[in-house]
């Protein structure tokens, strides 16, 4: 009895769907939105191994896929590390994996990060700055030729649905 996961643009959301037999014909309707049919998705090692090689709908999309490796080893081996009541060391760890991703966060979230640094409240920051940040992310998705929905990371729906 497999478990299919899709992916709908509109809700940037993964949706997993039940079947008691396989079944690779069937493309269900998303969940939330009960309109638009869902993209099905490969495995995440075959997703991660695509998109390294450039986004087809984007071409100029390109991620070095060493670099991100590299980068999510490091963050895998010091995040366990992390005191929880500390964000200061989150702050840390997460400059540090961006630096070694080659990825730029924009200077609205190097403002925030560097609040954070200096002893903010998170949830303080998040609050005051929320909207600028989700601007932002909008503002350098455009820059790079990308939709917001593929600057952010994709939800994951927790319900399990039938197919």
């Amino acid at each position: 009895m497999p478990i299919y996961e899709f992916y709908c643009e509109d809700c940037n959301t993964i949706f997993n769907f039940f079947s008691r037999r396989v079944n690779t014909e069937k493309i269900p309707v998303c969940p939330r939105c009960k309109v638009k049919k869902l993209k099905r998705l490969l495995s995440p090692f075959n997703t991660l191994r695509s998109e390294a090689r450039g986004d087809s709908d984007n071409p100029d999309v390109n991620i070095d896929e060493s670099k991100i490796m590299n980068a999510l080893s490091y963050l895998e081996k010091h995040s366990d590390r992390i005191d929880e009541d500390d964000p200061r060391q989150a702050v840390q760890l997460m400059r540090k994996f961006t630096e070694m991703a080659g990825l730029d966060l924009g200077s609205k979230w190097q403002e925030a990060l560097d609040r954070i640094e200096a002893g903010e409240d998170p949830e303080a920051v998040e609050a005051d700055m929320g909207e600028l940040l989700d601007e932002e992310i909008s503002l350098l998705a455009q820059k790079k030729n990308i939709s917001k929905r593929k600057a952010l990371p994709p939800r994951r729906d927790e319900k399990l649905y039938e197919l």
